[in-house]
Order: C-alpha cells, then sequence, then structure tokens
C-alpha cells in the first residue's frame, strides 16, 4: 500500500492508480510542485481499469488523476458538484496538430482551384488575405451546403505528413481524457479559435462532443427561404473571433458558468487558462500541451512556424500551477 504524492515521479504504477480503489481513510495532505493538496491512500488491485493507457507515468498523469479524484469524490473535502464540472477545450493543437496548417485553413484552400490556391499562399496568412478566403469559400453558403463540403473534404482530404484523413490525427491521450472526464460527470467543451461550424460538422464524431458544446469563431448567419424552403446562409458580417481574451467572454456568453477546467496549447488559451483557475476559489486545473516531439509530430513553442505560438503560458505555467504536457515524454502514443 502507498500514498500516491503527486511530488514525486518515482511512486509505482500501483499508486497511480487513482480509481476504483479507494481504502476509504480520510485524505491527507501531501504536495504538488510545493502546492499543499490533498491525497488518499491506494490499494494495489489486479481488478483496478488503468485509467489513461496513453499517458506515460509521471508526475503529469499523477497530478490529473489525483485532481480528478478530488473533485469528483463525494468523501473530498475538493468535491465538486457535476453541474459545475466544466472542461473546456481548445482544439487546433491541443486535440489535435495544427501543423503545417491549421486544419480549417487546409479545407479553405482545398476549395479552390489550383492557380487561386498558389496566389492565397505566396499572399501571406494576414487578417485580410484570411478573410478574402474565407468569404470566397465560406460565405454566400448555406449551412447545409457548407456542411456537405467539410465532410466531403475530410472523407477525401489527407494530412501532406501522415497520409492520413484528417479527422484520424485526433490525439488518443486527449481521446482518453475527454472519455474520462465524461465518466466523472464532465461536460466537455470545445473553446477555440477556429470556426464553429466546420468544428461543428465532425466534433461529435471524432471527440464525443456534441454540436452545441462548441464555442468557436462566428459570423452572422441569416435566415432565408429559397423556393419554399428555410435555409441559414453563412456572411462575413460581424466577425467574433474566438482568440485571446475572446475566448474567456465566448465561455460567458455560450457557456454560462466559469470552468473547472481548462487545456489549450498555446498563448491564445492563455486568458482561458486564467480566468478558468486564477483566484477559482475551488481546485480549478489548467494544462498546457507543449509540442516537443519532432519525431512523431512537431516540436515548436515560442517560434512556431504555422500556429500555435507558445511563450508567455508557459513562462507563467509553474507560478500559476498549470500542468505542462511534454508530449515527447508524457505520451507514448499519439494516435
Amino acid at each position: 500500500m502507498g500514498f500516491a504524492t503527486l511530488a514525486s515521479a518515482a511512486v509505482t504504477s500501483a499508486a497511480l492508480l487513482l480509481t476504483a480503489q479507494l481504502t476509504g481513510e480520510p485524505w491527507k495532505p501531501c504536495a504538488f510542485n510545493d502546492r499543499p493538496i490533498a491525497c488518499r491512500e491506494v490499494r494495489e488491485g489486479p481488478q483496478a481499469a488503468e485509467p489513461l493507457p496513453s499517458w506515460r507515468e509521471g508526475p503529469v498523469r499523477q497530478a490529473l488523476l489525483s485532481w480528478l479524484q478530488r473533485v469528483t469524490d463525494p468523501a473530498s473535502p475538493d468535491w465538486v458538484p457535476e453541474a459545475d464540472r466544466i472542461a473546456v477545450f481548445d482544439n487546433d493543437g491541443t486535440l489535435w496538430p495544427e501543423h503545417p496548417l491549421p486544419f480549417q485553413l487546409a479545407f479553405a484552400l482545398d476549395q479552390l482551384p489550383a492557380p487561386e490556391r498558389r496566389r492565397v499562399l505566396q499572399a501571406g496568412r494576414d487578417r485580410d488575405n484570411l478573410q478574402q478566403l474565407l468569404a470566397r469559400t465560406h460565405a454566400g453558403m448555406t449551412t447545409t451546403d457548407f456542411n456537405a463540403a467539410v465532410q466531403r473534404w475530410l472523407a477525401t482530404a489527407r494530412h501532406p505528413r501522415y497520409d492520413r484523413p484528417y479527422d484520424q490525427l485526433a490525439y488518443r491521450p486527449m481521446l482518453e481524457l475527454l472519455d474520462l472526464l465524461r465518466r466523472h460527470g464532465f461536460s466537455t467543451w470545445i473553446v477555440s479559435g477556429g470556426g464553429a461550424d466546420f468544428l461543428r460538422v465532425w466534433s461529435e464524431r471524432v471527440y464525443g462532443i456534441p454540436p452545441q458544446q462548441v464555442v468557436g469563431t462566428t459570423t452572422v448567419t441569416r435566415f432565408e427561404l429559397r423556393d419554399g424552403r428555410p435555409v441559414l446562409v453563412k456572411t462575413l458580417e460581424q466577425l467574433r473571433v474566438n482568440d485571446g481574451a475572446g475566448k474567456p467572454a465566448g465561455i460567458h456568453a455560450f457557456i454560462g458558468r466559469r470552468p473547472l477546467a481548462a487545456f489549450g496549447n498555446s498563448d491564445g488559451d492563455l486568458a482561458m487558462l486564467q480566468y478558468t483557475t486564477m483566484n477559482a476559489g475551488r481546485p480549478a486545473l489548467g494544462l498546457l500541451v507543449h509540442h516537443t516531439d519532432g519525431t512523431r509530430e512537431y516540436a515548436y513553442d515560442a517560434h512556431s512556424t504555422s500556429s500555435g505560438r507558445l511563450h508567455e503560458a508557459l513562462r507563467q505555467a509553474p507560478a500559476q500551477g498549470w500542468l505542462v504536457v511534454d508530449m515527447a515524454r508524457d505520451w507514448t502514443v499519439l494516435w
């Protein structure tokens, strides 16, 4: 029998199994990064299910499981009611890759004829150029036609490095985490800078997150009757970019509760992590996915060649107590 303290990565594998193994002993003090927390004693057990199997044994996995245990066990002093168990996830770079291009940008480019696609790429990714690209490939379509275009693209397009359909590149460790949270009474939400309509087409099938739990970049959608049929038409009016400080605002507008956990990978997620964890009055969790694996994926942070720049959030992580996933070290597999 051993205590699951969060101070050491050298604890045994059995002590890390923090599900369905509680002894009923009282909570006892321990620490992680010199911060006091409560831990419970756990027993070794052959029938215990292994949580997060694609996460390597270590302090990040252990901290995740201990936090989850503390906020979901009614006997814990840190127990949180299910109504408040809200977990928000960035998408690009957090739930699936964002290199060499964010996948929605790849979709938009693939809707263009090859000569026009080359002109767009040569013009760069400044805001005006991207808005023109969205106007060319998104605006004026009905939502039904847009959904069908996204579905066709997902069925045929393949990632240039991995030669796999884009929707088969969701990170397996994050899918396991989504499932584990939901099994412990959490509602899981996407809060992304990507287009909400693009994400809603496939988020339930790929992540188990229904379209009504997607908060993303939006524009005005207009209702029309076409040939006697009601349709919604996409426009570029009142573009609301759901990134940076826009993420907490979007959470307030669409969720209406402060999250208990936030997961991101870039400085675009900094405000969301701050809003979730700072002065929360409860054991809120923040986690950053740090792309360190240039062999299996990509290695970048402050000097990203695509999107997902990570500098300030990584700098603040130790002081704020946010967990940092080292992709090369902490994940045994990616897909």
